[in-house]
């Protein structure tokens, strides 16, 4: 038996890598199937638009947000398919890995569905988060064989919420008289915005310039991955600026996401927005 082994080791290590390509459904994969399940139960209604009237009860400092933006007058999203281009750190000092990634927001729902695409060193990797059901998992592959993170559960669908939140303020405005929020003004440059997903509660302050723009969000609800594989919360803002127009709406187009944690501020992205679509129909 011994002698059939090593004459056929490299047989076996053949269909052991075989079985695991076949089982494995790949990222991209997952992706597109979540993605047409979503366009299935949430097509695309009548379009409602945005009134002044329906802002009246939002703190100043948002309803001239929504006014800057264009998103008065505008179709209210019902759905939000975006592309940006990424610069992605691991640690401080660590040179950038570069990516691409897309995603789907729904709104009525709430589903987000994120594909990340990547390489170090000629090694591609995928990040795939799914958000949807009020649960989140998420899940990072090396060469599509090998998962590396394979994360879900509670405290993971509550990171996923405030993601889903920062979406929501800054990439669609006009979602931001969802009855789901709940607005507590502070000043008239910021305020407090509490967004209720089923049994998820999270919050978050805004923070606007003289102009109107949304200049940064700031969250204490928010966990991030450990190298241990555990998640820990710790402060997390999304500083954002360059405004451009897309179809009539002006939408921040670079922004940093940063970790502050005890030691120092960790900014572990760069974002640039290459794409966004209202109102997509798949």
């Amino acid at each position: 038996m011994n002698q059939f082994l090593k004459r056929n080791s490299n047989i076996l290590i053949l269909i052991l890598v075989m079985t695991t390509l076949t089982s494995c459904t790949s990222s991209k994969k997952m992706f597109q199937l979540r993605k047409s399940e979503e366009f299935a139960t949430q097509p695309l209604k009548a379009e409602n638009t945005l009134s002044n009237e329906e802002t009246a009860h939002l703190p100043a400092c948002v309803q001239k947000y929504l006014e800057y933006t264009g998103a008065i007058g505008k179709s209210k999203p019902q759905n939000v398919c975006i592309g940006f281009d990424a610069e992605m750190y691991r640690k401080p000092g660590d040179k950038p890995m570069k990516s691409h990634s897309l995603q789907y927001n729904f709104y009525g729902n709430y589903a987000r569905l994120f594909l990340m695409k990547a390489s170090k060193m000629g090694i591609p990797f995928r990040a795939l988060h799914i958000y949807k059901n009020e649960q989140a998992s998420f899940q990072v592959k090396v060469a599509e064989m090998f998962k590396v993170v394979d994360l879900s559960g509670e405290e993971l669908t509550t990171a996923e919420t405030v993601t889903l939140l920062n979406d929501m303020c800054i990439f669609a405005p006009g979602c931001l008289v969802d009855k789901r929020l709940v607005w507590s003004e502070i000043d008239s440059l910021s305020t407090k915005v509490t967004l209720t997903n089923g049994k998820y509660i999270v919050s978050a302050i805004l923070y606007f310039n003289e102009s109107g723009e949304l200049i940064n969000f700031m969250s204490d609800d928010r966990s991030a991955l450990q190298d241990d594989g555990t998640v820990k919360k710790f402060r997390w803002t999304t500083p954002v600026s360059n405004y451009k127009e897309f179809d009539g709406r002006k939408i921040p187009t670079e922004g940093k996401t940063i970790w502050h944690y005890p030691e120092g501020e960790f900014t572990y992205g760069v974002f640039t927005l290459k794409s966004i679509k209202y109102n997509v129909s798949n």
